[in-house]
């Protein structure tokens, strides 16, 4: 059996990830970038405790858009602020520590 070295728990009981997530302050907004280009900008989420370029990488395949991680912040071509939070709240992030900025 093995054991979480973070909780000490067996990995099959292993909670890290979903403590991880509920503790993450997550701010989405939407930029106009250059050229009058509307970009959603996801911040807030802290990279050692959850995977942010996976994450980016998932968000951008469900939303068919491009996008990147960089300045520790998720950024996703166009208008997704709604998607975006409908999205982390399915992947178990909290309703309450996610706040849209308009």
């Amino acid at each position: 059996m093995e054991i979480c070295p973070k909780c000490g728990l067996p990995k099959e009981a292993c909670v890290c990830d979903v403590l991880a997530k509920a503790k993450q302050k997550i701010k989405i907004e939407l930029v106009k970038k250059r050229y009058g280009k509307m970009v959603t900008m996801i911040t807030g989420i802290d990279s050692k405790d959850v995977d942010a370029k996976g994450l980016a990488s998932e968000l951008k395949s469900d939303l068919a858009c491009g996008g990147t991680y960089k300045n520790n912040g998720i950024e996703l071509q166009g208008d997704h602020v709604r998607k975006v939070k409908e999205k982390l709240v399915s992947m178990g992030f909290s309703e309450d520590s996610i706040e849209e900025i308009r």
